[in-house]
């Protein structure tokens, strides 16, 4: 499946959150990712992330979709990221 992250989350969590999702995703633009993951890497990784978030004050949604080819984008401005090595 093709997934598309964002995460709002406090600072001092960001970068617990930022390396746990390039551990899966590539990393697009801020606190956006994208890549193609297996349902039992996309379970993984939420997992992993529901234990870093705190629920009462973070936010992370995911979209998820079949392929890459269904979903259509637009970059207005600098292009950031970009699908380099997964770390």
């Amino acid at each position: 499946m093709f997934v598309i992250l964002v995460y709002d989350t406090a600072v001092e969590r960001n970068p617990k959150v930022l390396k746990t999702c390039r551990k899966y995703l590539h990393w697009t633009q801020r606190s956006h990712f994208q890549g193609e993951l297996s349902t039992a890497q996309y379970r993984a990784l939420m997992a992993a992330l529901d234990g870093v978030i705190d629920p009462e004050h973070d936010s992370i949604v995911a979209y998820t979709t079949r392929s890459p080819d269904l979903v259509e984008s637009t970059t207005l401005g600098l292009p950031l990221g970009g699908p380099g090595e997964i770390l």
